[in-house]
């Protein structure tokens, strides 16, 4: 007799849950160099089988672009491994001399990993390394339309970590997706921290389950093209975040502000570099289609190509056509090409200044993205620096956003989990790494005596002193006065 599919699902949490535990155990125990050993053989194996990750997520999830979705796997092994490689996870980590503190880095114990259907093999991939760096073991719940890719990426992970060493168990993931599991190991004792990447629910869910989460927020990016902008580098780094895995990284870009004086130029060069300017009639044909009254994205279009999307919209576009933009007059209600758009499109706005721009930036950001990113093309640093005032915690400057975002183009941490901070309801403010995965242990010895007398003076108010003199003359001046009543 076969159990119920969902009962079964929630034992085989419980039984990934104990695994990885039991891997755990041992595997806290490692050394730096066992460690590195391991990572070594997970970033091998990926790069052999980068290609069949990305078939794979491709036909699964019917997202995104192929040959895109290698450069993310690539991206989230070779490049994650090469920037993490050296941080301290283990052992001492950092001795100050002077204040006499020493502190000790110790694994958080058994993570758990909810993943997204935009990006499942590369934040796999991603978070198992960070995971193992710090001396984890981690289980993965992937999202139900990314199953198979999502499993055969955490299996070729194991398989390298445990012929390179790693106990077995350290690397799991549910082949049952089913809501019930995924509680059941957000719940679960031996579950000590959880990563959430994915849509808000899920993150919410996550930060409710009573214990320690690290989240991520949505972002509804703007891009402000300033006067002193190089139109021709900005247009073309707009194009290629935009179109890269056809625009499901949260970080690229979602509307364009462009500064008047080079509005022209700018709608000359985007036209030049494929893109579409949609009519005011295909702009509401295109937002009907795509986005859904409240505001949130039409899953089925989630990752199209820009010729998907106009020819489900009853538009004949170029045939080398690789963006839509919308010209928008508003934002919020009336306007849902204005909030978060995980697809080749834009929207487009015009501001008389970099005040203005400031402004509007804004009040897109808080329509979904706040905490995120902000992304500026501009060639005074000065100005540059007005935006840090903005309410995200990447401002993104003369770079493709969607790179820049994940530390591909820029100097942040190369990441597939880009935290919000607390304005975008996430508990860090920068690019998810190992050492968000571990604790660390403090040894303080005592630099100071304590004097409790010396304590209890400084504490108390001091008492007043007497002064015989000062009395004298009080006492007289009270006779004085008595004398004259």
């Amino acid at each position: 007799m076969s159990l119920d599919y969902d009962l079964s699902s929630i034992q085989e949490a419980r039984d990934l849950a104990r695994k990885a535990k039991e891997a755990h155990a041992a595997f806290s125990e490692y050394s730096e160099a066992q460690i590195d050993k391991i990572l070594i053989a997970m970033v091998k194996r990926i790069g052999e089988n980068a290609q069949h990750l990305a078939r794979m997520a491709v036909e699964e999830t019917k997202y995104g672009n192929f040959e895109h979705k290698v450069i993310k796997n690539i991206f989230a092994s070779r490049d994650v491994y090469n920037a993490i490689k050296d941080i301290k996870t283990t052992g001492i980590i950092k001795e100050d001399l002077e204040l006499n503190v020493l502190e000790v880095a110790v694994p958080v114990g058994v993570i758990l990993g909810l993943t997204p259907t935009t990006n499942p093999t590369s934040t796999i991939i991603h978070n198992s390394l960070c995971a193992i760096k710090a001396g984890n073991a981690i289980i993965f719940s992937p999202h139900p339309k990314a199953l198979k890719c999502s499993n055969a990426t955490a299996l070729l992970l194991h398989d390298a970590a445990v012929k390179a060493g790693a106990p077995e168990g350290i690397i799991g993931c549910l082949t049952k997706a089913t809501m019930q599991a995924t509680n059941e190991l957000m719940l679960h004792e031996d579950i000590a921290v959880i990563i959430a990447t994915g849509g808000s629910a899920m993150v919410k869910a996550a930060y409710s389950a009573g214990k320690p989460a690290l989240g991520v927020g949505p972002g509804n990016v703007p891009v402000f093209i300033e006067r002193t902008a190089d139109i021709i580098q900005a247009v073309r780094d707009i194009i290629i975040s935009k179109t890269f895995d056809n625009g499901m990284i949260c970080a690229a870009e979602q509307a364009i502000i462009a500064d008047a004086p080079i509005k022209d130029e700018i709608i000359a060069e985007l036209k030049r570099q494929d893109a579409y300017f949609l009519s005011e009639e295909q702009t509401k044909k295109v937002s009907d289609m795509i986005m859904t009254p409240r505001g949130s994205m039409n899953a089925a279009l989630v990752g199209q190509t820009a010729q998907c999307i106009a020819t489900k919209a009853g538009i004949e576009v170029p045939a080398q056509t690789k963006l839509l933009i919308a010209p928008l007059s508003g934002y919020g209600d009336g306007y849902p090409l204005s909030y978060e758009k995980l697809t080749p499109v834009l929207g487009f706005y015009t501001v008389k200044d970099w005040h203005e721009a400031c402004l509007l930036s804004i009040e897109l950001l808080k329509l979904g993205g706040i905490g995120h990113s902000f992304s500026i093309h501009c060639q005074d640093k000065q100005l540059v620096r007005e935006f840090i005032r903005k309410p995200v915690f990447r401002i993104l400057v003369n770079t493709p956003s969607a790179f820049g975002g994940i530390g591909y183009s820029t100097g942040l941490l190369p990441s597939m989990t880009l935290g919000c901070g607390t304005w975008g309801g996430s508990s860090i403010s920068e690019n998810l790494g190992p050492q968000h995965l571990i604790n660390i242990k403090r040894l303080a010895y005592g630099i100071k005596t304590v004097q409790l007398d010396e304590t209890k003076d400084v504490a108390s108010p001091s008492a007043p002193t007497i002064n015989c003199e000062e009395v004298a003359s009080i006492v007289r001046q009270v006779l004085k006065q008595l004398q004259l009543q």
